[in-house]
């Protein structure tokens, strides 16, 4: 058994929440520099240029990628011999946020209450979703998620019936509904199974996936593509200017279900899909 302090995790979730806010994930960076040579539409291939200065002028001036440094999603994966001292492990990382949004001149943007909306101040408390793994570490992935983009996902709950076209057009739509508020090009996040909550946590989780990974099935890597190839066919472009690449990518992640209920999740990510990985 290994004890982990949790002034560790605290720190690590406080440099997390930095850095992601700071920096695009490579794979992201990578695609969307791709995509600034790609783009034969001019006013598109403009907008995606200047993401890309965006980025630049983050790193030279050392400040967010985006003004909108999100509410914060935090994915753990805790080994199952860990044994943590000092603070409750939501204790921990709401430190570590709160540390993260003072320190880092990060915008704080979480109401306490969704009626009354009145601002904690510290952007605090994250969205915690953990997971119990073999093992003695702790994996943390820190997700600044803006809502321009949040805003924009959707959930349905198809029958069993729905086919693979049925699931497609749903994915494509909700782009199409979407327009130029989630900040093309987007990152689309598919969660097929489940329940009607898991739907939705598969979607985010797909978010933080490598872009340049398609899933293990081939049958879902077919189908991301698939969709892929019809929501940068919509000509909604960069920053909704029309042009050939809407999205970077669609990332699908699948659970079983019950008999009776095909739950599929979709959740957008804007260009700054931030995300940051980090391990004790």
């Amino acid at each position: 058994m290994r004890t982990i302090n949790s002034s560790q995790i605290e720190a690590l979730v406080r440099d997390l929440f930095i850095d992601a806010n700071y920096a695009l994930p490579n794979d992201v960076e990578h695609l969307l520099r791709e995509a600034s040579l790609n783009e034969t539409s001019e006013v598109c291939k403009n907008a995606l240029c200047g993401l890309c200065d965006n980025l630049e002028l983050s790193r030279k001036l050392d400040v967010p990628v985006c003004q909108d440094t999100g509410m914060a999603v935090v994915f753990i994966d805790l080994g199952q011999d860990v044994r943590i001292e000092g603070m409750l492990l939501d204790e921990a990382v709401n430190s570590g946020v709160r540390k993260a949004y003072e320190e880092g001149y990060l915008r704080k943007s979480v109401v306490a209450d969704p009626l009354r909306r009145v601002n904690t101040n510290d952007n605090t408390p994250a969205i915690i979703h953990l997971r119990l793994v073999p093992g003695e570490n702790i994996k943390i992935t820190a997700v600044p998620k803006g809502f321009g983009s949040e805003n924009m996902s959707r959930h349905k709950m198809f029958t069993p019936a729905a086919s693979e076209e049925d699931i497609l057009l749903f994915i494509v739509d909700t782009v199409l509904k979407a327009g130029s508020n989630p900040c093309p090009p987007v990152i689309v996040g598919v969660g097929i199974g489940g329940n009607f909550e898991y739907s939705a946590y598969l979607a985010k989780k797909a978010l933080i996936r490598d872009v340049s990974e398609r899933h293990q099935d081939v049958f879902y890597a077919r189908l991301e593509e698939e969709a892929l190839k019809k929501i940068n066919m919509t000509g909604i472009g960069a920053q909704g200017f029309g042009g050939d690449i809407t999205a970077l990518a669609v990332n699908i992640e699948t659970a079983p279900t019950h008999i009776a209920g095909l739950p599929v999740a979709v959740n957008m990510g804007c260009w700054v899909n931030r995300h940051k990985t980090g391990m004790i």
